[in-house]
């Protein structure tokens, strides 16, 4: 999971719910002929073994970029570190507070029920889905949905459920002079347009992209390079 160099940026990516390290290959691989020092964090959801990352020795900037809720699973000794936070359709506090945020709140409590109950995998391919759309579903990377969940694996989706629901805002240890880039996805099916906001009003400094047509999980954005580059430019 680590591409180690002795130079340039050290790069630390975290997935969110529902996902795993593989859906940043293409963005390792872009790193990697930068000459840049790559580690994906993996939470274990899939086949792929939980690996938390950590910064290594040696020089260069320190850059984080999460997905959804890999903000909130990255190790606060990683996350406070970073020289520059990219946050691709993620949030502070996921549940709106008050009546905005009874729909979430009850998904939720449906999803744990579902999981509890046996049905994981089908909880797993609809939030999929939902994430995708309005792309298709066949149009995501390899991930846990593509193989049965052990029970490990549901353990740990069930577990950061309840972590979902209780994220509150910007996690502790964000670190609040780092560089700052917001990917907002607008058509977003997953994240509430009120935690959306919240975030850019938790980070007034940050730079913002709105991607109008993309789901959450910005299938076709063509991110990679846009981002890299970013990164790149002091």
């Amino acid at each position: 999971m680590t591409t180690p160099t002795a130079f340039g940026q050290q790069l630390i990516a975290m997935h969110g719910w529902g996902g795993d390290s593989r859906a940043w290959l293409p963005w390792r691989d872009a790193a990697q002929r930068r000459g840049w020092n790559w580690q994906s964090g993996e939470r274990g959801y899939g086949p792929l073994p939980p690996f938390e990352p950590s910064w290594p020795e040696g020089r260069g900037p320190r850059s984080v970029l999460v997905h959804s809720l890999g903000l909130h699973l990255l190790p606060r000794a990683v996350l406070e570190q970073a020289d520059a936070v990219v946050l691709l359709a993620s949030f502070g506090r996921f549940v709106p507070p008050g009546e905005a945020g009874r729909a979430w709140r009850a998904a939720l409590r449906v999803m744990q029920s579902r999981i509890a109950s046996g049905a994981g995998e089908r909880v797993l391919q609809d939030f999929l889905a939902a994430a995708a759309a309005p792309d298709p579903v066949a149009l995501l990377p390899a991930g846990p949905g593509h193989e049965p969940l052990a029970a490990c694996s549901l353990e740990r989706l069930r577990h950061d459920l309840l972590l979902l629901g209780r994220t509150s805002g910007l996690p502790a240890g964000f670190p609040a002079r780092a560089r700052l880039l917001i990917i907002e996805a607008g058509a977003d099916g997953i994240v509430a347009p009120n935690a959306r906001q919240q975030l850019c009003l938790a980070l007034p400094k940050a730079e913002r992209w709105l991607i109008e047509a993309a789901g959450h999980s910005l299938l076709g954005a063509n991110l990679v390079e846009p981002v890299l580059d970013w990164l790149e430019t002091e």
